[in-house]
C-alpha cells in the first residue's frame, strides 16, 4: 500500500492526490500540519530530511518532491499515462508543469509567506501583492503557450496529465484573493475547468481531504 504524507492546503501535495486518483491507485494518507510545524518533528524529519510534504512512502522506500513522486509513479504505473511519448511533447509538457512548480509555487508557498508576515513584518495587503504578483508573471506565460495546437481539452491534447496536475492547484491558489483577475488567462480557465469536470480532481481538492480545516 502506497502511503502520502500531506496537508490539505499543500499545493504539492495536491498534485500527488491528482496523480494517485488518475492512475486508480490505492493509497492511505498520513497528515503533517505545517502550521504546527509537524514537519519539523525528528520523526518526520528522518523520512524527509527536507521537513517538506508530500512524501509518499512506497514499501521501504520514500520518496520526496511532487515531480519526482508523479514521475516516478507514471514509471512504475504506466497507465494512464501522465507524459506524452515524443521527447518534444514530453519537454513542453514539463515546461508548463515547472513554471508551476519550480517559478511561482515556490515563491508563493506557505513558508515564504510566513517569513514575510514574520520576522520580516510585511502586513496581510503587502503578502497579498506579493503572492499575486508571481502567479500572474506565471500566467503570463502559461496562456500564450497553451495558445497552441497541441493544447486540446487539457493542456496538452485530450487526456489530463502532468502540466494539469499541476496547473489546477495553482489555479486554487490563485483564487485564494479575490483581486486576482484571470479574465486575462481564458485558456487557462477553460482547460481548469475542464479538468475540474473529473472524478480525479474533484476527490484531489483540499476541502475533501479528512485534514481539511476551514
Amino acid at each position: 500500500m502506497l502511503r502520502l504524507y500531506g496537508y490539505f492546503r499543500s499545493s504539492a501535495a495536491f498534485r500527488v492526490r491528482i496523480a494517485l486518483n488518475l492512475k486508480h491507485l490505492a493509497y492511505d494518507q498520513a497528515f503533517v500540519h505545517l502550521r504546527k510545524n509537524e514537519q519539523r518533528a525528528p520523526e518526520y524529519l528522518a523520512k524527509n530530511p527536507q521537513g517538506l510534504v508530500p512524501l509518499l512512502e512506497d514499501g521501504d522506500a520514500h520518496f520526496a518532491q511532487s515531480l519526482a513522486i508523479i514521475e516516478y509513479l507514471d514509471e512504475i504505473h504506466p497507465a494512464p499515462k501522465l507524459l506524452p511519448e515524443g521527447p518534444e511533447d514530453r519537454a513542453r509538457v514539463r515546461a508548463l508543469a515547472q513554471i508551476v512548480a519550480a517559478d511561482i509555487h515556490p515563491l508563493d508557498n506557505l513558508r515564504v509567506l510566513r517569513y514575510l508576515a514574520k520576522p520580516l513584518g510585511h502586513d496581510e495587503k503587502t503578502v497579498e501583492t506579493w503572492f499575486n504578483h508571481w502567479i500572474r508573471l506565471g500566467f503570463e506565460a502559461i496562456e500564450p503557450m497553451l495558445r497552441d495546437r497541441r493544447t486540446g481539452d487539457f493542456c496538452h491534447g485530450n487526456a489530463p496529465g502532468l502540466a494539469d496536475i499541476c496547473l489546477v492547484p495553482q489555479m486554487f491558489n490563485a483564487k485564494r484573493y479575490p483581486s486576482f483577475d484571470l479574465t486575462p488567462f481564458p485558456t487557462i480557465v477553460r482547460v481548469f475547468g475542464n479538468c475540474m469536470q473529473l472524478d480525479a480532481f474533484k476527490r484531489a481538492m483540499p476541502d475533501q481531504q479528512p485534514d481539511f480545516e476551514k
